[in-house]
C-alpha cells in the first residue's frame, strides 16, 4: 500500500470512527486528514482533498476549532486561512472527553437531578422502584462524571501508571 492508499484509509477509518465519539462522518475526516498532514491546509486544500463543498467544510473545521481539535494558523504573505490539528493523541483524546462530557453527560445529570424530585407516596409501588431506578442510574452517571473529569485533568503518564495498577 502506498502513501495515498494509507491515507486515504485513514481518512476513511477515523472518519467512521468519528460517529463513535459523537461527531459527523465528514468532520472527523477533515480531522484525520489534518492530523496527518505536516503543514497547515487551507480550506481550499480541504476541500480538494476530500472532495467536498467549501460550506461543508466550512461549518466542520468551525466545530473541530470549537471542539479544541483543530487550529487557525496564520501564514505571512498568505491572505487565505490555515487549519492544523492537535497532533498529541493524548490531548485529541482528552478533548474528545471533555466535548463528551459537556454535550452527552452533563445535561443527562442535570436531568436526573430533576427526576430525582418527583413527588409522590413513598410508599406506592411504582414511585419507589421509580425513585430507585433513577437513583442508581444517577450514581452511574456521576461515578462516570468524576473517571472522565479524573481522565481529563490527569496527565498522561499518571493515567498508564494508574491504569495499569488496576489491570494487575
Amino acid at each position: 500500500m502506498n502513501l495515498e492508499e494509507a491515507k486515504a484509509q485513514f481518512i476513511q477509518t477515523w472518519g467512521s470512527l468519528g460517529a463513535q465519539w459523537g461527531i459527523n462522518r465528514t468532520m472527523a475526516q477533515i480531522h484525520a486528514l489534518l492530523l496527518v498532514m505536516p503543514d497547515p491546509l487551507s480550506a481550499d486544500d480541504i476541500m480538494e482533498e476530500l472532495n467536498i463543498s467549501r460550506g461543508n467544510t466550512n461549518m466542520n473545521v468551525r466545530e473541530l476549532i470549537n471542539w479544541g481539535l483543530v487550529e487557525r494558523v496564520l501564514i505571512p504573505g498568505e491572505r487565505k486561512e490555515f487549519f492544523i490539528a492537535e497532533k498529541d493523541i493524548w490531548k485529541v483524546a482528552t478533548y474528545i472527553a471533555r466535548e463528551r462530557k459537556k454535550r452527552e453527560l452533563d445535561p443527562i445529570m442535570k436531568v436526573l437531578q430533576q427526576l430525582q424530585q418527583a413527588e409522590g407516596d413513598p410508599k406506592d409501588k411504582e414511585m419507589k422502584a421509580f425513585k430507585e431506578s433513577i437513583s442508581n442510574i444517577n450514581k452511574f452517571a456521576q461515578q462516570t462524571d468524576k473517571t472522565i473529569s479524573a481522565f481529563i485533568k490527569s496527565e498522561e503518564s499518571w493515567f498508564y501508571s494508574s491504569l495499569l495498577k488496576l489491570i494487575k
